[in-house]
């Protein structure tokens, strides 16, 4: 294998593993919300020098073969409502904007709101009407739309959309300063659902901007290095592509997708048929399952309830993280949606934040060393911590800061527990994997709050979805509904497809016979669906003759997976040995002290028992009295509550 550079960007951390020979580095960098190419960079330089010894970014960039990368960005955009407002432009006495607004009233409202315009389609026909299309797009803007989603419900929606942009670029030419970003649905996705279709190209638009801006400022940076392969980004479906032709929406929700891919593996290496993840960065906490080793994945994905147009693993993202604000609301103790990031950052972070969070309830715990803490390369300030706590929590409750550290933490774990039992089943075989930054850390609390007793934590825990992400495919996929003479309809599209796929295939750098097709066709009757994988006459089945929709979906993809066949075992050998002791708060009991055991001297096999921390450079575990940690023979570690 050769080297491979997996990037995961979260909202407060972005995540860097580096895979070569066998061997693999991992680092940390803040992420810089204001320049998310600084931390992209950031994380380079780091990762560099555990390589080489020394920061060597030139030379790294020459010998890696693929740099991946992968975000919660746009999760986070969506959970915080962070984002550029959207004007919508619908057909005369349409009522679409209802039906959309129906399907999750907040969320609508956030995107768009009283920003909807109507246009007649019949009088777009007329070359004079262009001045109701500048009144139109002229209102929209300023109601305060930043950008415009024009999605027309008809038969020929795609024909009425390309009039209206014709009539809008004559009257807003794109090279102006007035013209304002337009998406046009029907040539984002091809859909029988106007629903499905509108939301998708609203969620594409408002994360658009920040995707582009970012995206493509990083790979421009990348070729004055001269590096020899394009930047590949990791997309929600679980492949990879080019910058140039990943579309907005599938970068929604692909950090945690990579986090899948690498429980997928993980479950098949311990045998292990029905895991539940949590994956806790500093804004969201990703929870998803993979039974039987397989993921879980809709054809017609939901982003937080609404409906769209292309497939989504079923993962869910609360917002509730390392970062997350902890505040009273109504007498009680509210975790997030809301985070502080990495700038201001939690109040011990010292950097001007003032809200209170997770990490410093943890601090004052004495949970996290300030002398340890992200690998030694962040000081925490303990008396920030203990202000921003009083300030936000204990004051407004009426209670110690003491007090409120444990009804703080309780609230934290209870939201996750909530969580993790309202996405997953949970039966006496259901285990945990706790990862990102800030899993390990609660845990066991997480754990006993929603009735799992085995928590796995696997030793690349804290960049764990950037190392699931390295061993994706490169490749793209196509729909299309078929209209009118269905049979014509199919043969015409199929050949379109397939040259289309070509044509992406040799953009990203490989000929005719290095890569795969798959076709099929999805009918649609009643409700239910019927699938027919196209192997040899591209033709319609007899079944599927009299269905409500037909759709051809085709996919291209360079397989570059590579599966193992290895099975860990998990036996207990030697007590491990502690490298030190930290003292812990533990309420009515004060403070005691607990060994600490540090990941990079744990071999396989040894075992220990709480009250206890785990800790590597950049994550923390503590491990709940009655629970028992064994490292496996891969180097994870399995705890368990009471003996197993």
């Amino acid at each position: 294998m050769g080297m491979l550079i997996n990037i995961d960007n979260g909202g407060t951390l972005t995540d860097i593993c580096l895979l070569k020979d066998n061997n693999s580095y991992k680092t940390k960098t803040l992420t810089t919300p204001y320049d998310l190419s600084k931390c992209f960079f950031d994380g380079l330089r780091k990762i560099s020098e555990a390589v080489y010894g020394q920061e060597d970014v030139a030379r790294l960039l020459a010998e890696v073969d693929h740099i991946r990368y992968s975000t919660t960005q746009g999760t986070n955009a969506i959970v915080e409502r962070k984002g550029p407002r959207l004007g919508l432009v619908v057909n005369k006495g349409s009522d679409l904007p209802a039906r959309l607004r129906e399907l999750d009233v907040e969320l609508y409202d956030f995107f768009v709101g009283n920003r909807v315009a109507e246009v007649d389609l019949h009088a777009l026909d007329d070359e004079a009407k262009g001045a109701e299309t500048t009144a139109v797009i002229t209102r929209l803007t300023s109601i305060g739309a930043n950008r415009i989603v024009v999605c027309f419900e008809s038969d020929k929606a795609s024909e009425f959309e390309a009039q209206f942009k014709r009539l809008a670029f004559d009257n807003y030419p794109r090279h102006l300063l007035g013209a304002v970003p337009m998406l046009f649905a029907s040539e984002l996705v091809d859909d029988v659902s106007t629903e499905r279709r509108a939301w998708s190209a609203m969620i594409n638009s408002f994360l658009h901007p920040a995707m582009e801006s970012f995206l493509y400022n990083a790979e421009n940076r990348l070729r004055e290095y001269r590096t020899k392969n394009p930047l590949l980004i990791f997309r929600n479906d679980g492949d990879a592509s080019r910058v140039a032709k990943t579309i907005a929406l599938k970068t929604y929700s692909s950090g945690p997708r990579g986090g899948l891919e690498g429980v997928k593996t993980f479950s098949k290496q311990y045998n292990l048929n029905n895991v539940l993840f949590m994956d806790i960065g500093g804004t969201t906490t990703d929870i998803g399952q993979v039974v039987n080793s397989t993921v879980q994945e809709d054809r017609r994905g939901l982003v937080e309830g609404v409906p769209i147009s292309f497939s989504l693993c079923e993962i869910a993202s609360p917002g509730v993280g390392g970062s997350s604000i902890l505040a009273v609301k109504d007498g009680a103790i509210q975790v997030g949606p809301e985070s502080v990031g990495a700038v201001p950052g939690p109040a011990c972070f010292g950097r001007g934040g003032k809200n209170a969070t997770i990490t410093d309830v943890n601090l004052l715990l004495g949970l996290l060393d300030p002398t340890t803490y992200f690998g030694g390369g962040l000081a925490l300030d303990a008396d920030r911590a203990r202000t921003a706590i009083a300030d936000n929590v204990a004051t407004p409750l009426g209670i110690s800061v003491d007090e409120a550290l444990f009804k703080m933490r309780d609230a934290v774990e209870q939201k996750v527990a909530n969580e993790l039992q309202a996405h997953g089943t949970i039966d006496a075989n259901t285990v945990l994997m706790a990862f990102g930054g800030a899993g390990p850390m609660n845990a066991c609390g997480a754990a006993d709050k929603s009735g799992i007793s085995t928590v796995y934590i696997p030793k690349m825990a804290a960049v764990f979805s950037a190392f699931g992400i390295g061993s994706c495919d490169i490749g793209q996929s196509y729909s299309v509904v078929l209209k009118g003479d269905r049979q014509a309809s199919l043969e015409g599209a199929y050949v379109n497809l397939m040259e289309r796929g070509e044509r992406d295939m040799f953009a990203e750098g490989y000929s005719k016979g290095e890569y795969a097709f798959e076709a099929r066709l999805i009918a649609e009757k009643d409700g239910v669906e019927l699938s027919h994988k196209i192997d040899g006459a591209v033709a319609i089945p007899q079944e599927m003759a009299k269905a409500d929709a037909i759709t051809l979906e085709v996919s291209v993809r360079k397989n570059l997976k590579t599966e193992s066949n290895t099975h860990a075992g998990v036996k207990k050998g030697n007590p491990a040995k502690a490298t030190k002791n930290r003292s812990l708060f533990m309420g009515d009991a004060g403070w005691q002290d607990v060994p600490v055991y540090e990941v990079n001297f744990m071999e396989p096999g040894v075992y220990g028992a709480g009250p206890a921390v785990i800790e590597e450079e950049f994550f923390t575990c503590l491990v709940h009295e009655g629970w028992e940690f064994v490292v496996t023979e891969l180097g994870d570690i399995r705890l368990t509550k009471g003996e197993k």
